[in-house]
């Protein structure tokens, strides 16, 4: 019997997309591999539970849900988050950041000061800019800030991210100039937390690290996935990977694979660039396995 495999998500590891399973093991996701997978035939989607523990009760997820959770894993893993504001003693620096996506898609957030710029990577950031550092309320304060004065959300949805992939401007200069306007009329605003410390504009870029650049097939997809289904399969070269999506050249073309979709489901071995697998078109366009990739 073929060996299944457990998909745990994918992480940004010093500066590179890695994909996780259940047990430990990585493979990394360089440009030009090949990547294949099918469902197990007659496989439910099962939670993958919360903060390191098993669902309890074993709930089947959909099969479109990108948080792999059952209602009662979801509530416990959002307990304790900075993100639901859980936290509000936490003792560590904040970095405040403005996001973009692509024209019009901006954003404002907070992360960790030790994580880095890893949070962009995984948000699928095309470029950003750090706006300051501080206490976590600080932060939190400065976020709301940009939101009630200049307008700037907090969330963008993947839908729309994707959607504006295939036609982003050239250079590094016109992707970053709606985020540097935006800077220069944050840090004027009135209201400014004292114990946030302002970070000067500079534009981080991400095309190259996504492999979105000039020429690269990444930026041609046709369509995105919309969930997997239990005997289904998706097979192509990756030709890029931004957030935690996988640009895969499959048999129709090239295809976005959110890889929140995979946690949950028992996956096998494949070949071949199948895509068996329903997909949403986008407007306009054998043995012991040492490892599945």
């Amino acid at each position: 019997m073929a060996q299944a495999w457990k998909c745990a998500g994918l992480r940004w590891v010093e500066g590179s997309p890695v994909l996780t399973w259940v047990g430990g093991r990585r493979s990394a996701l360089t440009r030009g591999k090949r990547v294949a997978f099918g469902v197990a035939a007659g496989g439910v989607r099962t939670c993958v539970g919360a903060r390191g523990h098993a669902c309890p009760a074993g709930e089947a997820v959909p099969g479109r849900s990108t948080g792999a959770r059952c209602e009662e894993c979801a509530r416990l893993d959002r307990a304790h988050s900075v993100a639901a504001d859980t936290i509000a003693d936490d003792p560590r620096p904040y970095r405040v950041y403005l996001a973009w996506f692509g024209p019009g898609l901006v954003k404002v957030g907070i992360t960790g000061a030790e994580r880095g710029p890893a949070r962009l990577l995984e948000q699928g950031a095309v470029c950003f800019s750090w706006l300051g550092t501080g206490p976590l309320m600080a932060a939190r304060r400065t976020e709301e800030l940009l939101r009630a004065a200049l307008r700037v959300p907090d969330r963008i949805p993947y839908a729309r991210k994707r959607a504006v992939r295939s036609a982003l401007p050239g250079t590094e200069g016109e992707r970053a100039a709606e985020i540097a306007e935006l800077h220069g009329r944050a840090v004027a605003l009135v209201g400014w937390p004292e114990s946030l410390a302002p970070e000067p504009f500079r534009a981080v870029d991400h095309m190259r690290a996504f492999g979105l650049g000039q020429g690269d097939r990444g930026r041609g997809a046709v369509g995105e996935v919309t969930g997997l289904v239990a005997g289904g399969a998706v097979g192509g070269e990756l030709v890029a990977v931004a957030g935690p999506d996988l640009h895969l050249a499959t048999e129709r073309g090239v295809v976005v694979l959110d890889t929140r979709l995979m946690p949950g489901w028992e996956l096998l071995a494949a070949e071949g660039d199948r895509c068996a697998v329903p997909v949403r078109e986008f407007t306009g366009a054998a043995g012991v396995q040492d490892g599945l990739f």
